[in-house]
């Protein structure tokens, strides 16, 4: 599911098919994500997951084509971990198909 047919999901189920509603609803939610997790460093959304920064130390890379080895730079990346509840509805329809 890309973004548009998330949009047109929510519209259907939540916004009585207001596609303009769900799109603001949508941005709004994933700009706070972004946004609160770039200056805390974590959101925790109970039952559906956590979203929060891992920080990657510098390490020695290798180029797989060339054999290369280079350092590359520690950096900070987001990450999700899935919560409970949302692991059990994905093992769910899973179990069903």
């Amino acid at each position: 599911m890309n973004k548009a047919e998330l949009i047109d999901s929510l519209a259907k189920g939540h916004f009585e098919g207001n596609k303009a509603v769900a799109t603001r609803a949508l941005n709004a939610v994933v700009d706070t994500i972004a946004t609160e997790v770039a200056n805390t460093g974590k959101v925790s959304i109970t039952g559906f997951g956590v979203f929060e920064v891992l920080h990657r130390e510098a390490r020695v890379v290798r180029n797989p084509r060339t054999g290369e080895r280079k350092q590359a730079e520690a950096m900070d990346l987001p990450r999700f971990r899935p919560g409970t509840d949302f692991k059990k509805r994905v093992q769910d329809a899973a179990d069903k198909r």
